[in-house]
């Protein structure tokens, strides 16, 4: 169990140490990279993954749900304990709600169970960023358009997709694989991504991300569970989402405050610290999730 949570983690977490000694040194223009990644090759990910006849999207509806509810309902059920503290809403919940699927969830979902937890992985990252994008911006400002989110290639993407799915259109099998081989050039990248952008954010509030550390993923699977209970989720997707609950908040909450001027410092804690506790909370969540797979497969 312990080898395989480790034959999980390393890579993940060697790939983005990567990123951070080579911008320690370097200090690339991470920007452009993040661009070509989110317009180019995520998009191509996203469309292979929904495109391929073989993946049965209906299947998926329910995890869809609960990972929305997951999303939503971190901000609902921390709301009131925000207001007791004295905290400011705008500025601690987005970081709570919105989770790095992307920079660590697919990679993550990848190395614990393979291919086959691809598609589970790609619904989940889709449900969170159309959140971040409409939910999350409007939280900030609710002058913020839709338009914006209807430009974005990752929504395109999606619904390019799930057109060509849904409607059984066939794709020739080269142009997959090639779609596929682009795509996954954004895995590695996210990772090496995510190391770079931790350089830029600090502990200059550590108290308030270090709550922020323990809430973000304790509220996610406070509510994965009835989630699962009541969907009746379970195999891989079942596990895909406890780890999706569990994930730490997204390096993109700090580049959204930054551009709303949402006190980018508190936000800045709030990611890095929470993206080190990771390092405690996601080998504790695996070895639960690695034994309720073991469980059903003796079943």
């Amino acid at each position: 169990m312990t080898a395989q949570i480790l034959a999980t983690l390393l890579p993940v977490f060697l790939i983005a140490g990567c990123g951070t000694l080579y911008g320690r040194f370097r200090t690339p223009n991470i920007s452009n990279l993040n661009t070509l990644n989110m317009e180019l090759f995520v998009p191509m990910l996203v469309f292979a993954v929904l495109a391929d006849g073989q993946a049965p999207l209906e299947e998926y509806v329910k995890l869809a749900l609960a990972g929305a509810v997951v999303v939503l309902g971190s901000g609902i059920v921390l709301w009131p304990l925000v207001r007791r503290l004295g905290l400011e809403a705008k500025t601690f919940l987005p970081p709570m709600m919105f989770n790095n699927s992307g920079n660590m969830g697919i990679p993550l979902l990848l190395l614990a169970f393979g291919e086959a937890a691809l598609p589970a992985a790609v619904v989940l990252f889709i449900v969170e960023m159309m959140l971040h994008f409409t939910v999350g911006l409007y939280m900030l400002d609710p002058r913020t358009s839709l338009r914006r989110l209807l430009r974005m290639p990752i929504v395109l993407a999606t619904v390019a997709g799930l057109a060509v799915n849904l409607f059984g259109l066939p794709l020739p099998g080269w142009l997959l694989e090639a779609l596929h081989m682009l795509g996954g050039v954004c895995i590695p990248l996210l990772l090496f991504a995510l190391g770079v952008r931790m350089l830029d954010v600090d502990f200059s509030d550590w108290k308030t991300g270090l709550l922020g550390a323990v809430l973000c993923p304790l509220s996610g699977l406070l509510l994965a569970l009835p989630m699962i209970l009541w969907l009746d989720l379970t195999g891989l997707q079942a596990a895909s989402l406890w780890v999706f609950a569990a994930l730490p908040p997204a390096v993109l909450n700090y580049l959204v405050a930054e551009q709303y001027r949402q006190e980018p410092h508190t936000v800045a804690s709030l990611v890095l610290i929470g993206n080190l506790g990771s390092l405690v909370v996601m080998p504790a969540v695996l070895a639960l999730v690695f034994q309720f797979v073991h469980a059903a497969v003796g079943q």
